[in-house]
This record gives C-alpha cells, structure tokens and sequence, in this order.
C-alpha cells in the first residue's frame, strides 16, 4: 500500500520530498524498506516499547528544546489541550531483531507535562511528571520542523470527515453489491462538489462538502420556459453566494469554439 500510494503521488506530478507519515501500526521494517525503495522518507510514530523507553532515557535534560505550538492541539491520552512542549532527537537504530533489516535513522521525542489530577484538591507538585511521544524518522528537516510535519493532519482525514458527513452516513446497508455502488457513487459526487468548489471562490475551495452543497448545490431556483427548447433559470435576489455560483456555470458552460471561416 505505501509503495503504490508513493507511485500515484509520482505519477500526479508530485516532483519534491515526500514524506510518508504513518501511526504506530506502520512502525515496520517492511514499512521503511518500501518508502526507501519509492524514493520517499518516513516518518512513523514508533512504539513505546523497552528499547524505546531506554533510548528515551540516555537524553540529557539540556538537550530539550521548548516548543510552544500556534494552535493547541489535543491530547487523547489526558483528554485536555496542550499549546507547549519540548522536543529532542537521537541517533536511534531500529528492527534489530529482524535479520539484515534494522535501520539507523533520527528518533524524535516530544515531551508534555503530565497534568496532577489531584491540584485542584491543594495537593502541589513534588516533581515533574512528563509523557513522551516518539517518532522515528529520516525527515530531512531541522527538529521543529520534522516534529510539526508528523503532527499535521494528512489531507485525507479531512475527506474521510466530508463523506462521514454525507453519502458514507448511509453505509453499511446488509447488501455487498448496494454498498460498493453507492461507494462509487460518493467518491464521484465527492470529486466532483471539490471541483466545483475550486473553480467558486478561494473560500469554496476549502470550504467542507456540506458547505458547499449549502452554498452552490441545494439552491432554491425556479425554472421557466419561454418558447420551444428556450430555459431561463431564475436565482435568488441578493444572493451572497451569487458569484462564486456564476463562477462554476461559466467555467463549466462555456461557448463552442467559433470555427473559422
């Protein structure tokens, strides 16, 4: 699956670094070994298990580095908001156990403050309690930015959230053949909502799929004929979203050609 996806990104165009990102359940030699040979670097949440936990170990106290993050992002382990943190790196080889596998490359620890439960109850803190999180990784970047690469979301978690939102909230019906037609059926709608968006405005164009069905899509107009084969579509009066509509309908009616004479 990661040699194929590396292959389609090559094919797209896609001519710069690729970094492939993946969780703990991509933490493979086999993972690695495919990302080397498409060309591409990794950069995967490594397990924490004892060889982990005791590399983590040998970093020395001066070797943090405070990060404090734009926008805070949540932590599922404690289920609260974290905007701060420090980061280091190691020379870290992993696979050791798998013969003739085992891979050198950068392990990348990101600490947060393990937050007293019992504060609240005026009970202080004696020491600090830290959490870690690992990433092993060949990125080619500097520390902050290797560890801010592998926290973005990946682009497809927020497709996946679009059809969630749309035609995937019908699935699964008890019927196989019904579900992979109306799978076809919602990446060709889903494709095509992203088109129109694109060819709207700036704003459609990363604006959700329910927006944008919203916005372009489910629109009250009326249709009136006048004379044979003669169709006038009446939009709403003092429509906001009047000009990124007009937008699609030209980019997507345009006149013939004129042939030459």
């Amino acid at each position: 699956m990661v040699a194929e996806s590396i292959g389609v990104a090559r094919r797209a165009g896609c001519a710069g670094t690729v970094i492939v990102r993946g969780d703990s359940a991509f933490y493979s030699a086999k993972v690695v070994a495919a990302c080397r040979a498409g060309g591409a670097h990794f950069s995967v949440t490594a397990r924490m298990d004892a060889k982990v936990k005791a590399a983590i170990v040998t970093i020395g106290e001066d070797e943090w580095i405070p990060i404090k993050y734009p926008n805070a992002i949540y932590d599922k382990a404690s289920r609260t908001w974290i905007s701060e943190a420090e980061v280091a790196e190691i020379t870290y080889t992993a696979f050791t156990s798998t013969k003739d596998q085992a891979v050198t490359a950068r392990l990348i620890v990101r600490r947060v403050k393990d937050r007293n439960k019992a504060a609240g109850a005026s009970q202080g803190e004696l020491f600090t309690a830290w959490r870690y999180h690992a990433v092993f990784t060949d990125s080619p970047y500097e520390l902050i930015q290797a560890e801010g690469h592998h926290r973005d979301h990946a682009i497809v978690e927020q497709v996946f959230a679009d059809l969630f939102d749309g035609p995937l909230a019908h699935l699964p019906s008890g019927i196989f053949a019904a579900n992979a037609a109306w799978l076809t059926l919602a990446a060709l709608t889903h494709n095509l909502t992203r088109a129109a968006g694109c060819l709207a405005s700036t704003f459609h164009a990363r604006a959700r799929g329910s927006t944008i069905r919203r916005h372009l899509i489910a629109v009250p107009a009326r249709l009136a004929r006048h004379g044979r084969g003669h169709l006038t579509l009446h939009l709403p009066a003092d429509w906001p979203w009047a000009d990124a509509w007009i937008n699609v309908f030209d980019a997507t009616n345009r006149p013939p050609p004129a042939r030459a004479a």
